[in-house]
């Protein structure tokens, strides 16, 4: 195995699930990506409420309704692996709770950017993860990390905001800024904490992985693709 540079890797397929390391790392990943599903839609439910129209309401509903359809394929493959769904969601409530609580957006745009950047930056950390995974739960994993075309709402109303306002750009910006140290330190603890998906990353003797210096650049390949993000946005990075 080597590292990821946009291709993707297949430890044997089911052969891989002999090795309990393995699995326990498969069983954590799709547990985080579950609860951070689950916090979505609960995130994104409660940003409704400061939508200034009914369309834009309808639009974060329909964003919230996508994550949490996300949530029972990922339930069903952890059931097939053996695993109590909602076990493998417990270890990662308080990192995801956290980092909610650290960034409860104070307006409706904040939401905006946080639903864009914030979730953006999380999708990017798990995809980097998936290409070490067998074939059946990496296609898994990238398609619950599909946002469905919702992105050019955020997007198209963030701009329109700027042009309108000039001043809410700066202000957007430090907030996403913001985000992106929040997300990085997220994701940094939930790969340190938990010794299967560090093991993952790392390889062993028949798998091998990231060293040191591949992971340092891992997460530089992420915050690029969060400074391409708040470049779409019409935001500094």
């Amino acid at each position: 195995m080597t590292e990821s540079t946009g291709g993707t890797v297949d430890p044997d397929g089911p052969l891989a699930f002999e090795d309990p390391e393995y699995r326990e790392a498969v069983v954590d990943l799709l547990g985080a990506i579950a609860y951070g599903e689950i916090s979505a839609f609960e995130r994104l439910a409660e940003d409704a409420r400061l939508a200034p129209t009914l369309e834009d309401k309808v639009a974060i509903v329909t964003m919230a309704t996508a994550e949490f359809a996300h949530v029972a394929p990922l339930r069903e493959r952890l059931e097939s692996l053996g695993a109590d769904p909602f076990a493998a969601m417990a270890p990662f409530r308080s990192a995801i709770d956290l980092f909610h609580a650290h960034t409860a957006p104070s307006d409706w745009f904040e939401g905006l950017i946080k639903a864009y950047v914030g979730d953006g930056m999380a999708n990017d950390f798990y995809r980097e993860i998936a290409a070490y995974l067998d074939a059946e739960t990496r296609d898994l994993v990238v398609a619950t990390l599909e946002d469905g075309g919702h992105s050019r709402f955020v997007v198209d109303r963030v701009r329109a905001a700027i042009v309108a306002d000039h001043r809410l750009g700066g202000r957007l910006a430090l907030w996403g800024r913001r985000l992106m140290g929040e997300a990085l330190t997220q994701a940094q603890r939930v790969a340190a904490e938990r010794d299967a998906l560090s093991a993952l990353l790392a390889g062993g003797v028949d798998r091998p992985g990231l060293d040191l210096a591949a992971i340092g650049r891992m997460f530089a390949r992420i915050t690029e693709r969060h400074a391409e993000r708040m470049a779409e946005l019409g935001l500094d990075s």
